[in-house]
């Protein structure tokens, strides 16, 4: 071969004897073959795939820039010199004899490479990012080769005069233009039309060496470092990193296995089968049933028992196993990559140590020469930086998989709640879904940063075996027997956290379903002062909950306390054993520092080994609790047919549908079938299945036979209106185009004006969450509208009308639903419990039980005396001549009735409900940021209009934007959590720390004198005492280091337990005692948010703190859309919130993946820092060489290449410390919330208290804040001891307000409440409302048992439990459930009807039965015949109280003592009703409208 070669070149190829001197060089040959043709080679395996944009680019190329053009110049001249040279060649030839061929050949092949040059500079114009990593790494690889020769020519240049000179300068010039080259790619090349892109995104156009060491991200930096960031300063990610792209893979790879895994799962239940199939199958079925029964006890105490079959397994069996093949399928190519980056790595990892070796050699031996020591030096220089490169390059990678993994999961879970059954949506609450998308996908994510360390850690572990082998031979042994040992401890530990963890999800899926119901139910629990109770509810989950995290962080502490000592054991171990060995086996300095070095490199994947598969573990759970979650059931439509029938829109054909699968039927064998354009009617007493009956139609229930035919488009409206924290406008639109003339038809069809003119910003006002800022009527309207505007087909309206004014619901059923509406023509499906429209519909369909007991017009249905016609004569007949002279009134009054001031509800004005019927009069324009991105055009147009914003209305401003914090983390900030840890605590921890770092450099120093032992007892024998000594001390100093550190984690564990247990019980007690108006204006999802808790630094922390605020609008997105599925649903808008979804996730994304870069800027910038460090310590060893020791060589260079390491954990761990710092700010912003006022004080009222119920009001004026208008004017008026008082008034009168100031929930502006001689502001609010009973507006209940719901705190017996039951009108019921008192009320109390729920409360009301009862009108939501039940038992158990009535149907309040009539929050009439008939006042205008004429017309 070099035979060949020398002939090649015409002189020697190769010859030791050339480095065997102190000016070393290579021969010619050597340099002309192998050091040109290794890049020219690396070039031509890989350069021709970046020709392929050519080929298949359908794309125009981009334009040229002056970048583009000076590298194709500088590609020019290149291949000139080439060219000359070959020339120079031809020309030398004819003169003289032949030349080596390599002068021919050489020159060619650069001719040839030139060419590719520039055609790959033209190739790459079709690209976005023009510049070509495989040049650069050409021509890095083409220098560093090209430095040789350079240096030979040089110094044969300065020796002798040259002999070659065209040569000589061609080489040069050629040299000069690579590195012009060289520098010229490393800038990145933007076409001017790319220039948009790259202001959103400057990483798609950045140049390779920009991408590979962030250059691009500096300008962010600086950006962050000069102001605080804001959302808007991000860059968008790139197309492919988009939540939508990744999804649409991860969903079809997820199709296809899941698909798999069910066929997998019928498999192992036929076995299951097969295996139970034995002949008394009968008997085996009660007996696994009864089984289940004790597993379900067992495993899920707040689960419902279902009787389950006994194949089916206790909620047991799910697809299992293919989530993470899935995620693998879908993220291969970052796996692939990521894998690449790594191996490099862990080479070069365990090169370091090798050229540590060398260069102790180096240092220890008198003759070498000094070019060894440089070239050392540089090559330990080369080596760290390249490594640091690959291991930025993987941990970006790695984390870029990370939250794809979990935006793609999240989006998984977000589909999943859309299309799920409502069987399946029972089995999982919201705050458990949303724990899925926060702790579950979270735990993806970080178990994708070190997924990697499964495969790299063994293999690290395996290659430092082997070269410390080398060094200390079968004395490793001792060592790795340490190591060995360790191993079953650690999985020991594992497994004891395992089940920690375990139980640990559980407890936390507990405290946060809780802590969403309190919010949820806040006003209830204020209005009952049940505050102390829920607060103990949470409290014992969260002692549950940090006991097992106190245990969890001992575990942690043990085990990090074995990694800690492993190396140290590990040295101390093969040290010892390598000296005591053999008397000839001395410890210097190469061995000991290499070893160490070694073991150094082998303390990472050791320590990360057992955190990698701890944290598997936990992602183990996580997977199951994803693959049962989003392999369960969708929704199973098939029963609704879309069949063209002619003259049917609604056909029922025997249709059975039930809410599960095996449950109780809930509509029998309905046969209907329902014309195009009629409007039909839908009566039934509570609970006989009107809502079901719709619920069918939507298709949200299980069918068991038969089917329905729709055909059409729908709408629906539900009973209870379902709102989106959006603009008004927004909300009325639903995504759909602004039609301006229907828009506002729609709005006045509905009776929205009058209130549109009340509302600070009218249309664009934002609504708060769950519509908290509008009353009842208001949002049904609002849910109204959405469906008018729709302008479906068929329009289902469960029971819209319950919800307002009486003469509001005559003004919407003639303008909207009646026979002259604007839905005349349509389809209409009207569940009602009002009897008076009942003439004006066309058919009318009497639900009993669930089945269909007769159908027909009115008329018929009288005709035919069955339970409708009783039913009628009982409740209707005087509402019914009311009605009929009303109807024919209107049909005479025709288009006039817009002349008639009365019966167009101008009047409604703002809410009438808690807090709200200010925060009417605010608006907010939406928390501002993603308005901007997510609200489209009809924001726009308005925002156009506002160029100039006028000053913000007073309270305009609902929804407050969430604080993000700016700036630097208040100092304070850390001296509150290490208050919360406690003082000694932290200073004991610190001495820990610090006692652990000086026993390390003990050791290290004891080491290094230990080792040049070797050079003082050259050539005697080595003292044993001196040996055991060395060894001895060296021990000791390494347990110490130990013990210090196991001292320090134990404390700081504990310490921490204690803060977060002080931090979490002020925030809970501090947002339990906000006042309602706290409630008002945050939405749940945010605090929420707060209790699921647990920079460059100025960058990395506004980043995160961005992170965390972008966070909270994916869990309140997903709430919203949880609590509409039905709606969403039945509109089918499904795709619109999944891109909703996906644009919220984006905005969180953006800001994760800007952090992440942040850290890699940072890391390669330290590191880099720490190769100089490395590079230089290696450096000055080598110029003092002779003076210094190989002990200090060693100690020095080891030290020097742990430096890196270090420099990141500090910076790392302190932008870490001001992320989780960033916790602790936002709960104790949350903790300073201003308090309502004390719940006990000193004045206690008098036992007994209120004895008489008697009421003053004195001058009492109230406002809901500050900024605000007064909600009530000085209102003056006494109520009597058991007299019985009815409120009216029109929305926004102030009849709510009254309640509110009764309960304190509002506190007064001036003027005083007085009953039985107390004024009510000097009590505490406990001793208040504990005495006071409210029946409230919204039936609030929360999930427990029954009994928990009717009594909190367990005051009263189990007998006065059911007598309370028993008056409510619910003890049959309760009696018939399994369970009783302790029946399992699921969340919001959702497995009970509206009505039911209205009865519960009137239970609670009688069980408390306080002197003073305030009735909210409780009776919207009830039936005629229930409705009754409850007046009666108010009117008979409640005749000893004082009875306030705040009602919206004059009838409930015509027996009333007096009425009190409010207006724009004074009292205009008070009187007895029939004195007010008489005046033909405000009150006698109302009764009119309502059909009242005299006060016998209404004993009901």
């Amino acid at each position: 071969m070099s035979a060949a070669l020398e002939e090649f070149c015409g002189s020697v190829f190769w010859n030791a004897s050339y480095l065997t001197r102190p000016d070393a060089d290579l021969p010619v040959c050597f340099q002309q073959t192998v050091l040109v043709w290794v890049p020219l080679g690396f070039f031509w395996i890989l350069a021709p795939w970046q020709l392929l944009p050519m080929c298949k680019s359908r794309a125009k190329k981009s334009s040229v820039t002056k970048l583009y053009i000076i590298k194709q110049v500088l590609a020019t001249l290149l291949m000139l010199t080439a060219v000359a040279e070959l020339a120079l060649a031809f020309v030398e030839d004819t003169e003289q004899a032949p030349l080596p061929a390599v002068q021919y050949t050489n020159p060619s092949l650069y001719i040839a490479t030139w060419l590719l040059v520039l055609l790959i500079h033209d190739a790459r114009r079709f690209c976005l990012r023009r510049d070509s990593g495989i040049l650069f790494c050409f021509w890095t690889l083409s220098l560093l080769c090209g430095i040789l020769p350079f240096q030979s020519l040089l110094r044969r240049a300065l020796q002798a005069p040259i002999s070659d000179v065209p040569r000589f300068v061609l080489f040069f010039i050629s040299y000069g233009l690579q590195l012009l080259l060289f520098l010229v790619s490393g800038f990145s090349d933007v076409a001017p039309e790319t220039k948009e892109i790259t202001k959103k995104n400057p990483e798609v156009t950045a140049s390779f060496l920009s991408s590979i060491t962030f250059e691009w991200y500096t300008s962010m930096v600086f950006k962050g470092y000069r102001k605080p960031l804001e959302i808007e300063d991000i860059w968008e990610l790139k197309g492919k990193d988009k939540t939508q792209a990744i999804y649409a893979v991860l969903e079809k790879n997820m199709k296809t296995a899941v698909r798999k895994a069910q066929a997998e799962l019928e498999k192992r239940k036929r076995k299951k089968r097969r295996r139970e199939g034995d002949p008394d199958h009968g008997n085996n079925v009660s007996k696994a049933q009864s089984q289940d029964i004790l597993v379900l006890e067992e495993k899920q105490p707040k689960r419902k028992k279902k009787g389950d079959k006994g194949d089916s397994g206790p909620r047991k069996d799910f697809p299992r196993g293919w989530l993470v093949k899935t995620l693998c399928k879908t993220f291969w190519k970052n796996l692939l990559l990521s894998v690449a980056f790594k191996l490099v790595h862990d080479a070069l990892v365990f090169v370091s140590p090798q050229l540590l070796k060398l260069l102790i050699a180096f240092v220890s031996d008198e003759e070498s020469f000094a070019w060894q020591g440089y070239l050392y030096a540089i090559l330990l220089f080369l080596t760290a930086l390249i490594q640091s490169l690959c291991l930025q390059q993987y941990f970006s990678l790695c984390f870029q998989l990370g939250i794809n993994v979990r935006a793609s999961l999240i989006a998984a879970i977000y589909k999943k709640a859309l299309t799920m059954s409502s069987a399946t949506r029972k089995e999982s609450t919201v705050g458990e879904t949303v724990n899925l998308m926060s702790a579950d996908a979270q735990r993806f994510m970080d178990t994708a940063n070190f997924v990697h360390q499964l495969w790299s850690s063994p293999l690290q572990i395996i290659l430092s075996i082997v070269f410390l082998w080398r060094e200390l031979g079968p004395s490793v042994l001792a060592g790795i027997a340490v190591i060995v040992l360790l191993i079953p401890i650690n999985g020991l530990l594992v497994a004891k956290a395992k089940t920690i963890q375990v139980r640990n999800m559980k407890n936390k899926d507990e405290r946060m379903k809780i802590m969403s119901e309190i919010l949820n139910g806040i006003k209830i629990l204020k209005l009952f002062a049940w505050e102390p109770s829920f607060e103990k509810r949470v409290n014992e989950v969260r002692a549950r909950e940090l006991k097992d995290l106190v245990n969890f962080s001992y575990l942690q502490s043990v085990s990090i306390f074995l990694f800690t000592c492993a190396p140290l054991l590990v040295s101390l171990a093969s040290f010892a054993v390598y000296v005591l060995v053999d008397e000839n086996n001395i410890l210097d300095a190469q061995k000991a520092f290499t070893a160490i070095s070694l073991f150094n490199v082998l303390r990472f994947p050791m320590a990360m080994l057992p955190l990698v598969l701890s944290s598997l573990v936990q992602t183990n759970v996580s997977t199951a609790r994803l693959e049962r979650y989003l392999g369960r059931e969708d929704l199973d439509t098939s029963a609704i047919h879309h069949n063209p029938i002619a003259g049917s829109a609604v056909r029922f054909s025997e249709a059975t549908f039930a809410w599960e699968q095996d449950g109780n039927a809930a509509i029998r064998d309905v046969t209907l079938d329902i014309a195009p354009g009629s409007l039909v009617a839908v009566v039934g007493a509570v609970g006989s299945g009107k809502s079901s009956l719709v619920s069918a139609m939507l298709g949200e229930m299980e069918n068991i036979k038969g089917h329905i035919n729709i055909q059409g488009s729908l709408a629906y409206v539900p009973q209870q209106p379902w709102i989106q924290n959006a603009t008004l406008k927004d909300n009325i639109l639903f995504g759909s185009e602004l039609d301006e003339a229907r828009y506002q038809q729609v709005i006045e069809a509905c009776a929205l004006l009058p209130d549109l003119e009340l509302l600070p910003a009218g249309d664009q006002t934002e609504i708060g969450e769950k519509g908290i800022n509008l009353s009842g009527g208001q949002k049904q309207r609002v849910s109204l509208a959405r469906a008018l505007y729709s302008n479906a087909d068929i329009y289902v309206l469960d029971d819209p009308l319950s919800a307002v004014d009486a003469h509001v619901g005559k003004y919407l059923f003639e303008h909207v639903l009646g026979p002259k509406g604007l839905l005349q023509k349509k389809t209409r499906i009207l569940v009602t419990h009002s009897i008076s429209f009942l003439p004006q519909v066309d058919n009318i369909v009497v639900l009993v039980a669930g089945a269909v007991s007769e159908h027909g017009s009115y008329s018929t249905l009288l005709a035919n005396r069955g339970a409708f016609a009783q039913f009628l004569n009982l409740y209707g007949s005087q509402e019914e001549d009311a009605s009929e002279r009303n109807t024919t009134a209107v049909a005479l009054a025709g288009d006039e009735e817009q002349g008639d001031e009365d019966i167009e509800p101008c009047v409604e004005e703002g809410p009438d409900d808690v807090v709200t019927m200010t925060l009417k009069r605010d608006a907010s324009i939406r928390q501002r940021e993603f308005s901007r991105s997510l609200s489209k055009s009809s924001t726009n147009s308005w925002k156009k209009a506002q160029e100039e914003p006028p000053k913000k209305l007073k309270g305009q401003q609902l929804i407050e934007k969430e604080a993000v914090e700016t700036g630097k983390v208040k100092f304070s900030m850390y001296l509150r959590y290490l208050h919360a840890v406690g003082l000694w605590y932290s200073f004991w921890v610190a001495m820990g720390y610090v006692g652990q770092y000086v026993a390390f450099v003990g050791t290290n120093l004891w080491l290094s004198a230990w080792t040049d032992d070797a050079q003082h007892y050259l050539n005697q024998t080595y003292p044993t005492e001196q040996r055991d000594l060395r060894i001895g001390v060296f021990g000791a100093l390494g347990v110490s280091q130990a013990l210090f550190l196991l001292f320090a984690i134990i404390l700081s564990a504990r310490g921490a337990m204690r803060a977060s247990r002080v931090m979490h019980q002020q925030l809970l007690s501090n947002i339990l005692r906000a006042p309602m108006s706290f409630f008002d204006t945050t939405p749940t999802g945010r605090i929420v948010n707060r209790f699921a808790k647990r920079f460059y630094v100025s960058t990395s922390r506004q980043l995160r703190r961005l992170d965390s605020v972008t966070r909270s609008p994916i869990y309140s997105h997903f709430g919203e859309t949880v609590s509409g599925l039905s709606v969403i649903r039945a509109f089918g808008h499904q795709e619109r919130f999944l891109q909703q979804n996906e644009s919220t996730m984006d905005i969180n994304q953006k800001s994760v993946y800007s952090w992440i870069v942040s850290n890699r800027w940072l890391a390669i910038r330290l590191e880099f820092v720490g190769s100089l460090v490395v590079f230089f310590s290696a450096l000055l060893a080598v110029i003092s060489k002779g003076t210094l020791e190989g002990g200090i060589v060693g100690l020095s260079v080891s030290s020097a290449l742990n430096v890196t390491q270090t420099l990141n954990w500090l910076v790392r761990t302190s932008s870490e410390l001001e992320t989780n710092i960033v916790a602790v700010e936002r709960v104790h912003e949350y903790t300073k919330v201003k308090n309502e006022a004390p719940w006990v004080t000193e004045k206690r009222p008098p036992h007994g208290w209120p004895s008489k119920g008697e009421i003053q009001f004195v001058d009492y004026k109230v406002r809901y804040r500050p900024e605000l208008e007064l909600v009530l004017q000085g209102i003056t008026c006494n109520i009597g001891s058991t007299e019985k008082v009815g409120v009216v008034g029109r929305t926004g009168a102030g009849k709510s307000s009254l309640t509110n100031c009764l309960f304190r929930v509002l506190e007064a502006a001036g003027g005083t409440i007085i009953i039985d001689e107390v004024d009510i502001a000097t009590i505490g609010l406990h001793d208040l409302r504990k005495n006071l009973t409210i029946i409230p507006q919204d039936p609030v209940l929360f999930s427990g048992t029954l009994r928990m719901n009717l009594d909190p705190f367990d005051q009263y017996t189990d007998e006065e439990v059911w007598k309370a039951l028993e008056l409510a009108h619910l003890k049959t019921y309760v009696q018939d459930l399994p369970e009783g008192l302790l029946h399992l009320v699921s969340e919001a109390g959702e497995n009970l009807s509206v009505g039911q729920r209205q009865l519960v409360c009137l239970a609670r009301a009688l069980l408390r039965k306080a002197k003073i009862l305030i009735l909210d009108e409780a009776t919207a939501a009830v039936d005629l015949e229930t409705d009754h039940l409850i007046q009666t038992t108010i009117r008979s158990e409640f005749a000893d109280c004082t009875v306030l009535t705040i009602a919206h149907r004059l009838h409930t309040i015509m027996d009333s003592n007096r009425v009190m009539v409010l207006q724009a929050g004074r009292i205009v009439e008070y009187d007895s009703p029939e004195e007010l008939l008489k005046k033909h006042g405000a009150f006698s205008a109302m009764a009119k409208d309502a059909g009242i004429t005299n006060i016998e017309s209404t004993v009901l």
